[in-house]
């Protein structure tokens, strides 16, 4: 057990837009949990502490309970950095407290710090802490896996789920509803949580991979759900819908259609018929019915993407769609291989839309426009207050705070904005 742990925040989260611009990159989903979950059980410290960007503070401090502004402690701490992976591996390989710097390759991972530093150190933070400025301390190479771009987390998400459920040794248990004629192969690899429900005719396929139904689930008649997946808490799998192996679905959402190897963060729906491949949703996301995203090219060749105001090769095969929070799409929407949408758009019209949309934008293939904050805010209130959540001051400055940062070009066709 560690006395604490400061979970840190480096430049490269700014690689993981849009899925960062509104949470910190410990806030990302990877498997049954977050990446800060996952940083916390390897560690069990005593106090965590989090520095973020400081726009990010006030909507943190209220969604984790953990203040960003806290002071540090007065003794020493070990540094995290939040896109970490952490599965155990790292925690076997800190064999001393002695003050060090524990790096993969250019990856600074971890360091150990003494209190004098690390209130110098705290002195000088911004939104970023800098790997350069522990360039003093001892180096000490690890083996570690850091979150690096947004198609990590899908490519990790399998092995995630199989792992943590395999950790939790709840294989077996059925402690929900589940009606005549449910198919449940390889119970020994499934979980049912309490007040969760199982329709007739819903088939999991758990004999290669574990699949975790949180409590007050509902999967729907005729549903087929192949492991590895998870399944969160008072989530719906709607009529025949289709969950392939490596989907994680968070918390209250609403499912439906074809869904293989994707993340879809919390409260998002996708409740129609349509294919969701290699992707990740935000939160407050909605799916309109037919859309449909390409995770494959038609001639086989690596994906590029575009991040911020590059294009980066992926080096895979399989790249699908990676979607801001407070994002909707019109009915049959399509979406080119390796696309990235931002924060609070609306995607619609006839055609494929760029394969970049920044945020706050509305339309497709015809073009787009920046739409109006206060509209925009405005929806976003509806939308959560139909879920009996209300959208907070400090989660509307970081909103806020989204819509005036630049707006990077987009590179792969001459869309008009």
């Amino acid at each position: 057990m560690f006395e604490a742990i400061c979970i840190f925040e480096d430049a490269k989260v700014q690689d993981l837009y849009p899925l960062t611009l509104t949470r910190p990159a410990c806030e990302l989903r990877c498997g049954m949990s977050s990446l800060r979950e996952k940083i916390v059980k390897e560690f069990q410290p005593r106090r965590i502490l989090l520095q973020c960007r400081r726009y990010l503070a006030g909507a943190v401090r209220e969604e984790t309970g953990i203040d960003p502004a806290a002071p540090p402690p007065a003794g020493d701490v070990l540094l995290v950095n939040g896109r970490l992976l952490a599965d155990g591996g790292l925690m076997r390989q800190i064999e001393t407290k002695e003050p060090c710097a524990f790096w993969c390759g250019e990856e600074l991972v971890a360091a150990w710090l003494p209190a004098a530093k690390l209130q110098t150190m705290w002195e000088r933070l911004g939104d970023f802490l800098e790997p350069e400025w522990l360039a003093d301390l001892p180096r000490v190479e690890v083996e570690a896996t850091l979150i690096r771009w947004p198609w990590d987390l899908v490519h990790h998400n399998g092995a995630e789920i199989a792992r943590e459920f395999q950790l939790l040794g709840v294989g077996g248990q059925v402690l929900g509803k589940v009606y005549p004629n449910v198919a449940l192969v390889g119970r020994e690899n499934i979980f049912v949580g309490e007040r969760a429900e199982l329709w007739p005719g819903v088939v999991i396929m758990a004999e290669e991979g574990p699949v975790y139904i949180a409590e007050g689930a509902k999967i729907m008649a005729n549903a087929t759900i192949v492991g590895p997946a998870y399944i969160g808490p008072n989530t719906a799998i709607k009529i025949g819908a289709k969950i392939y192996e490596g989907t994680s679905i968070g918390e209250v959402c609403k499912v439906g259609g074809e869904v293989e190897e994707s993340i879809i963060h919390s409260f998002s729906n996708k409740q129609h018929d349509g294919f969701l491949g290699h992707a990740y949703l935000g939160m407050w996301v909605n799916i309109g019915a037919d859309t449909n995203n390409s995770d494959l090219k038609n001639n086989y060749a690596p994906v590029r993407v575009q991040i911020n105001d590059r294009v980066v090769d992926t080096g895979s095969l399989f790249v699908g769609l990676f979607m801001g929070d407070h994002t909707k799409t019109g009915i049959n929407t399509m979406f080119n291989t390796g696309s990235v949408v931002g924060v609070a758009c609306n995607v619609y019209g006839e055609g494929f839309p760029p394969r970049y949309i920044p945020s706050f934008h509305w339309g497709g293939a015809a073009g787009l426009n920046k739409y109006d904050l206060e509209k925009t805010l405005e929806t976003a209130r509806r939308v959560m207050a139909r879920r009996n959540r209300v959208l907070t001051l400090a989660q509307e400055a970081v909103l806020r705070h989204v819509y005036e940062m630049p707006v990077p070009p987009i590179l792969d066709r001459g869309v008009k904005i």
